[in-house]
């Protein structure tokens, strides 16, 4: 869709409702919504069987209507759209909004249906938000076509928020006005026939009303398109805060790989929005109160926090989810220390965070003061300030309004960002809503809970650098089936990949020769043609010291590959390697999001442990090494119980060398697994590999 069609959709200056009738709560919804939040516009009703519909006159067809109309919102039974889309072009009517079910989600002869529509739509230029959808609010602007009740007030705000959910819309639209968090538009995308998640998104990034898109997603549709989008969202400064339904345990298994047993639907989308610079969130809760915050502080300038409290147990509570987002809390400078001390009673112990006390209610003055003193130490990043909106109107409401106005200012005028948070996530008031408006208070976020997660998002998100790397050049193999050890490591070794030295057997005696060239101990791997996992059949035999074990241990392994029915038999002799951390470096193609590495602790108990850490090709040395430092393991890596450290600079260029092949191999490629590749100081070497070709 063109960005000059969507913001047309968005921003109409006449709307017709097409079958409208007094007896459709949708349409009754519809039209007070447009009443009642302002549209300045002309709104048409029309419907052929009733000239009068919510107590105003209709029309019977569109034609029927004298003027020019910009937008059809669309009632009509699912098999008379068509019939409404073809008059429309006619017209010249090129944007409709259709609340109308029945296609795609209905079954097979819905989905026959709905490819009519999107066939007539693309044949004549039209955008179509739906089917199956509510509509829209576009709150920014006071054009509100939506199909259920918008509850008032409406408030407004720079905050535009996309669902794949009909139902949960109202949901999203009554929690944000219970916390005050304002929209700038609500869109229920229906079944995304022509209109998609990824056009709105586009439209939002343009968006002047727009600082934070939220998102609530059934599925990523269009994958490129969505990476694209949420790019130009980081580059325009805009967070994306995301909650992504359908965390299966479905994973991406490929005929041999390990790696297929770590890459989940869940997991890749995880590491897609990860490099994509895409907040997740798990709560419809977290999805807006993380939104509101980012809205109100922006980017913050690292991860030390000042927190300012009025409690003790809050501080604590504050401590500790603190800790579990990543968030440091320094001392106060001692200058800030001794400036505290002059302002908080003698029974408060000033440290961070800082529990000003109950005292608060004798001097509404200190919570405000202390901040501006905790603003100003110049070990923190950002302050906390835990501050509810008042409830109920006290006795002088003009002395909660002068003291909110007062903090307000200082938080204006704070040389570092201020969030704040409530004690809990309870609704804004009446009353509280009115101290906000009139004092300028900012954004509350609800609760310490739902707060603290969207203050650690906040600094996550503000970290985050998006990656370029550039496509590597294609090599031109080409293969099928599965390429085992000897072939993979070949192709790992030609492309700049440290490989362990490895000499292929066909019989006893040449393993005793290769053996005898590498000195002992060695290990002996069975070789047979689309043999993947060797030590499932007892395949491999380590520490191997002299030649009647070598002989031993090829007889046997031949024995049991021929009682096997296999062909191309053989063996593989290479030198044992002993010490050093095992780790697995596989990419798998991910059928939505394409190549994905998994990167984690490797050997035989990689499928039980289960610790990795995934990216999306292509990956930088930058991406790399922060993928190994999120490993469970990682201490392994940096020297645990006396060890030598590994040297993670060559392992992440390694690593990188082995994603860059993966890609250089084209669409063939299923999986490219190296399990293990031996980590021992600055000695890194691939001891396994294998390639999965697609064909």
């Amino acid at each position: 869709m063109s960005a000059e069609a969507v913001r047309a959709l968005f921003n109409p200056r006449s709307i017709a409702l097409v079958g409208a009738t007094d007896k459709s709560g949708w349409s009754l919804a519809t039209f007070d919504n447009l009443r009642n939040n302002g549209f300045p516009g002309p709104v048409h009703l029309v419907n052929p069987r009733t000239e009068i519909v919510h107590g105003e006159r209709a029309h019977p067809s569109l034609s029927a209507i004298p003027e020019k109309v910009d937008l059809a919102y669309v009632m009509v039974p699912t098999h008379a759209l068509l019939d409404v889309l073809r008059e429309g072009a006619e017209l010249g009517i090129r944007s409709y909004v259709v609340l109308t079910a029945g296609f795609g989600e209905t079954g097979a002869e819905g989905r026959r249906l709905e490819r009519e529509v999107a066939e007539f739509a693309r044949e004549h230029g039209l955008i179509l938000l739906g089917p199956n959808g509510n509509g829209y609010i576009n709150a920014a602007a006071g054009i509100t076509p939506y199909g259920l009740p918008i509850p008032a007030p409406l408030v407004r705000g720079p905050i535009g928020v996309v669902l794949q959910s009909g139902a949960l819309a109202s949901a999203v639209l009554n929690f944000a006005q219970a916390r005050n968090v304002g929209i700038s538009l609500l869109t229920a995308m229906g079944n995304e026939t022509v209109l998609s998640v990824t056009d709105v998104i586009d439209y939002l990034v343009d968006d002047p009303a727009t600082k934070v898109i939220a998102l609530f997603l059934e599925q990523v549709r269009h994958p490129a398109e969505f990476a694209r989008v949420a790019r130009r969202a980081a580059q325009a400064g805009k967070p994306i805060v995301a909650l992504k339904i359908g965390s299966s345990e479905i994973a991406s298994h490929t005929a041999q790989a390990h790696t297929g047993a770590l890459v989940g639907d869940d997991a890749v989308v995880d590491a897609a929005f990860r490099q994509l610079g895409v907040i997740r969130v798990r709560s419809l809760e977290d999805l807006l109160i993380t939104a509101g915050l980012l809205a109100e502080i922006g980017k913050l300038p690292g991860r030390r926090i000042g927190v300012v409290t009025p409690s003790g147990g809050a501080s604590e509570i504050i401590a500790d989810r603190a800790a579990e987002e990543g968030l440091e809390l320094p001392e106060y400078a001692p200058e800030t220390v001794a400036r505290l001390k002059e302002i908080v009673p003698e029974f408060a112990t000033v440290q961070n965070p800082l529990d000003v006390t109950g005292y608060v209610v004798v001097d509404r003055t200190l919570l405000g003061r202390a901040l501006e003193v905790v603003a100003e130490d110049p070990g923190i990043d950002a302050v906390l300030l835990l501050a509810d909106l008042p409830r109920v109107p006290p006795p002088n409401p003009e002395l909660s309004i002068a003291a909110f106005r007062e903090n307000a200012r200082r938080i204006r005028e704070s040389p570092r960002p201020v969030a704040v948070l409530g004690n809990v996530c309870a609704d804004v008031s009446e009353f509280g809503r009115m101290i906000q408006e009139k004092s300028g208070f900012p954004y509350v976020a609800g609760g310490i809970e739902h707060g603290m997660t969207a203050l650690g998002a906040a600094a996550r998100w503000s970290e985050a650098e998006l990656s370029h790397v550039d496509d590597p050049e294609p090599l031109g193999v080409r293969g099928s089936g599965i390429w085992t050890e000897h072939q993979a490591a070949a192709l790992l070794a030609a492309n700049g990949i440290p490989v362990v030295p490895s000499e292929l057997a066909a019989d006893a005696d040449a393993a005793v020769a290769a053996a005898e060239q590498f000195g002992y101990p060695v290990v002996l791997k069975a070789v047979a043609d689309g043999l993947g996992h060797k030590s499932d059949i007892g395949g491999v035999r380590l520490g191997l010291s002299g030649p009647e074990d070598v002989r031993r241990a090829h007889e046997e392994v031949c024995a049991t590959l021929r009682e096997s029915g296999a062909s191309g038999i053989g063996a593989l002799v290479q030198p044992q390697r002993g010490g050093g951390v095992e780790l697995l470096v596989g990419v798998v193609r991910d059928p939505s999001w394409g190549l994905t590495m998994a990167i984690g602790l490797g050997g035989v108990w990689v499928e039980v442990l289960r610790d990795s850490a995934l990216r999306l090709l292509p990956v930088d040395h930058a991406q790399v090494r922060q993928a190994l430092g999120e490993l469970r393991g990682a201490a392994l890596l940096q020297g645990a119980r006396g060890s030598t450290p590994a040297d993670l600079d060559t392992v992440a260029d390694v690593v990188v060398r082995i994603g860059r092949l993966a890609q250089a191999l084209g669409d063939g490629l299923e999986s490219l697994e190296v399990n293990p590749l031996l980590v021992d100081g600055d000695r890194v070497e691939a001891l396994d590999a294998l390639v999965t070709w697609t064909r």
